[in-house]
């Protein structure tokens, strides 16, 4: 594999807590690659951290920090074949994960992008966990712009908290654009237009969960919605993203009636929240300024220099 060059990105904002963790897995694995944290001015001991793991360091203002934009600049700045993202609270569970998910990329020509499967830190409760075993099944896949009718909106399924690029395919779609959030969702849908194709990797496993408020799932869901509407190739590609989520929410329904019936009450409010979320944030550009803010998670990009 040596005439592959390869790059880890990790983005971080105050990561003492998990960073050194990360990099103490990874530096047993059987690949070489080089280390680049794009830190987004962190008030800890987040670069003395990635300084004493020989990690390349790069510091950039909070508020200039953009899921797309931001890993576009990463990629470039590592300027490596193939590109590993992970995002800070992402723990990989053996040394492997590297090796795991550039396999694919080195081994077919056509797969231009990977991602790993993630599994619910321990202790974790049921609106935590389930989302991650649906999404993340045991079996690895590969899918193409093929796959549309059978899998429509998860054709292009990815998350960049664990994922592997092909410098050369990305460089065809212009890289990642600046975006509110989904900057992976776009770009892959970019690639597989392009005749690429994205491999999901059970082995590559992190541990990468997390428990949101109620009005944090709202936020979340706004922004996704925002975006998705900003950004409509998908939409036009396999319509209206709603289906995907019908079978997420039967399916998380009718395990909290198994299991934990008496949560039923909340999984109901919570599933109103983020469809609720979704649309609002769908529509969000006919909100004022000031609205958009306070629905958003990221109250900071809408004074950046990317909205």
């Amino acid at each position: 594999m040596s005439q592959y060059s390869i790059g880890l990105v990790i983005p971080t904002k105050n990561a003492e807590a998990t960073l050194s963790k990360i990099l103490t897995i990874l530096e047993t694995s059987s690949f070489e690659f080089s280390t680049l944290i794009i830190d987004s001015s962190s008030d800890d001991s987040t670069v003395s951290i990635a300084n004493r793991h020989n990690a390349q360091v790069k510091i950039i203002p909070q508020a200039d920090f953009n899921h797309g934009a931001t890993r576009e600049y990463s990629r470039n700045l590592i300027d490596t074949d193939i590109v590993v993202f992970l995002t800070q609270d992402a723990i990989p569970i053996s040394a492997d994960l590297i090796e795991q998910l550039v396999k694919p990329l080195i081994e077919v020509d056509e797969i231009a992008v990977s991602y790993g499967r993630q599994i619910a830190h321990d202790g974790a409760d049921v609106f935590e966990a389930f989302p991650r075993e649906f999404n993340y099944q045991e079996q690895s896949q590969v899918r193409s712009i093929e796959d549309v009718e059978k899998y429509g909106v998860y054709t292009f399924f990815c998350s960049n908290s664990c994922s592997a690029y092909k410098n050369s395919a990305l460089n065809e779609i212009g890289g990642f654009k600046a975006t509110l959030t989904s900057e992976d969702y776009f770009a892959v849908a970019g690639l597989l237009q392009k005749s690429y194709k994205i491999a999901y990797v059970a082995d590559a496993v992190v541990k990468h969960s997390h428990r949101y408020s109620l009005w944090q799932e709202f936020q979340r869901y706004f922004d996704t919605g925002y975006a998705r509407a900003e950004n409509p190739v998908v939409q036009k590609l396999v319509g209206e993203a709603e289906s995907r989520g019908v079978g997420f929410i039967v399916a998380l329904l009718k395990k909290v009636w198994n299991d934990q019936p008496f949560l039923i009450f909340y999984a109901v409010v919570q599933t109103l929240m983020k469809w609720g979320g979704y649309r609002i944030g769908f529509y969000g550009s006919i909100l004022p300024l000031y609205m958009r803010k306070k629905l958003s998670q990221q109250s900071y990009y809408w004074s950046s220099k990317y909205y």
